[in-house]
């Protein structure tokens, strides 16, 4: 399966999938509505998509927060591609851009379940654990190198 990765705008007709992937395998899982997918800030967000064919399999949101440091949320990716290599892929490729647009640091609230993932990718625990959605949760943070 040929899976390619692209930065869509927030207005994107593409954004339908994402929200969908976003819900599948986010929201839904705990209970949640479709109504707890958009965030106030995703218009002002870099939305990374993965796609097979026409279909949304991956995604990875980031909302700046000053010029120099922002957010990374909203990972997601199919459960048939999960432990795959594509979550990889995807913060690699966001770091990437973010870098040559002059961010410092990508800060995230990982699932305690994920903190493992970002960890192996450079991300770093910051402070105690905490829980939102109803999951615990570990604050992470990560310095981008300088290009």
């Amino acid at each position: 399966m040929q899976i390619t990765l692209r930065f869509v705008a927030a207005d994107a007709p593409e954004i339908q999938g994402e929200h969908e992937l976003r819900y599948q395998v986010l929201r839904k899982p705990l209970g949640y509505g479709r109504d707890a997918v958009a965030f106030d800030f995703d218009d002002d967000s870099y939305h990374l998509l993965a796609f097979s064919a026409d279909e949304v399999v991956g995604c990875v949101l980031f909302h700046p927060e000053s010029p120099l440091t922002g957010r990374l949320y909203q990972m997601a990716v199919d459960p048939r591609l999960q432990s795959a290599g594509l979550g990889r892929r995807l913060v690699a490729e966001l770091e990437t851009r973010l870098q040559r647009d002059g961010f410092r640091e990508v800060t995230l609230h990982a699932r305690e379940v994920a903190a493992g993932f970002y960890g192996r990718l450079g991300y770093a625990t910051v402070g105690a654990p905490f829980e939102e959605v109803g999951v615990p949760h570990r604050h992470m943070a990560k310095t981008l190198r300088s290009s």
